[in-house]
């Protein structure tokens, strides 16, 4: 966009709307604790970003820079113009000094991702182009323009190169295991740079109905009339608090091999931030900046994770997070609470007053066990 659409009060104005800009802005004012924690730790490591862009010899990446360029197309001012101006609008507003090349590239499933070691790329599949709306689409900008400010192109290759190492070594036994474990403690990072990147997003266009909207599609395809935003976000209330520890259990399973959140969770999670009083100072022009990262504090990084995490377990009305809730207070009964959370395992037993002769079902282990299996105390 032109100087003639910026104002001198840091603003940028959009057919009936106007956005704020944050000058300076560094990446830790909307990055998730979990995520900046580990980032900081990163960035403070002498020559890890030298060490990573050493082994880019060993994943595709000028090979997919090659294809991007001879088999996609590369948005500019005369290739899918309107979406030039929505990056020069991210970077403008995040204060963003290079512009990432971005690019289309025919697929019809929605996606988009921020790539590279040497300058992050972004590509957009022609699969999201077609499903989002312009404010939408000004979000998952904003989401990939974070993820290049956050620097999160490098340090995803950690994952990149670990996943390819952990298919290499998958016939020695420990050496698999030592390298699942680090690729499942990555893909939780991942997963947390997506919420960064959700944050930033919203940043960038200052809707936070579009946003949902754009996740909402994500999940439920291009029919907007047959959807709600709030009943949305209810299936992810919904999801939480849902089921016993059996299903907490599958819920962990479920998200474990995923690179990103469920999108509901994600809404919901945006929604939270969006709400909170972090926000609100950001948004007044009150964060930090980009000058100050050398001075993070990694010890303090580490401890605003760790209180986050402690946070979620708290207010999660998960059954298993209810349980280690109440483990870390100190809480009593928990052996009782556990057996009625696993109510769900065992087929219902006889009733006490049920027939004592013979007649009834007979599994030998005693009537003491009819009682406690239709207690009803399932869904507590």
């Amino acid at each position: 966009m032109s100087d003639d659409g910026r104002e001198q009060t840091g603003r940028e104005r959009v057919p009936s709307r106007q956005r704020r800009r944050f000058p300076g802005i560094s990446s830790r004012a909307y990055e998730h604790p979990a995520d900046r924690s580990a980032l900081v730790a990163l960035r403070k490591l002498s020559g890890f970003d030298t060490v990573f862009k050493a082994l880019s010899g060993l994943l595709p990446e000028r090979s997919l820079r090659l294809l991007f360029l001879s088999d996609s197309v590369r948005v500019s001012e005369r290739q899918f113009a309107h979406l030039h101006d929505m990056l020069l609008d991210a970077c403008y507003i995040l204060d963003l000094e290079k512009v990432p090349p971005m690019y289309v590239t025919q697929d019809p499933q929605p996606n988009a991702m921020c790539i590279g070691l040497d300058e992050p790329v972004i590509v957009l599949t022609t699969g999201l182009v077609e499903l989002l709306d312009e404010e939408e689409m000004r979000a998952v900008v904003g989401h990939e323009v974070g993820h290049a400010l956050s620097g999160h192109s490098v340090y995803r290759t950690v994952l990149l190169f670990l996943t390819t190492l952990a298919l290499k070594v998958a016939w020695i036994p420990l050496g698999n295991l030592a390298v699942m474990a680090l690729v499942t403690a990555l893909r939780e990072w991942f997963r947390k740079s997506e919420l960064s990147a959700d944050r930033a997003g919203l940043l960038v266009g200052q809707d936070l109905r579009a946003s949902m909207r754009g996740l909402m599609k994500l999940a439920g395809g291009n029919h907007l009339h047959e959807m709600n935003v709030d009943a949305f976000l209810e299936q992810a209330e919904e999801y939480d608090a849902g089921g016993d520890l059996r299903d907490s259990v599958l819920k962990i399973l479920n998200v474990l091999p995923r690179s990103h959140p469920f999108a509901t969770i994600r809404a919901a999670e945006l929604k939270r931030w969006a709400e909170s009083r972090d926000h609100q100072r950001l948004m007044d022009g009150h964060y930090p900046r980009r000058s100050e990262d050398k001075d993070a504090s990694v010890g303090d990084s580490f401890r605003e994770s760790a209180a986050s995490y402690k946070s979620d377990v708290k207010g999660s009305k998960d059954p298993l997070m209810k349980l280690v809730s109440d483990l870390a207070g100190g809480a009593g009964d928990l052996g009782g609470r556990v057996r009625r959370g696993f109510d769900g395992f065992r087929s219902p037993a006889p009733p006490k007053d049920g027939p004592q002769n013979g007649d009834g079902p007979q599994n030998g282990d005693g009537p003491q066990d009819g009682p406690r299996g239709a207690s009803g105390q399932d869904g507590e």
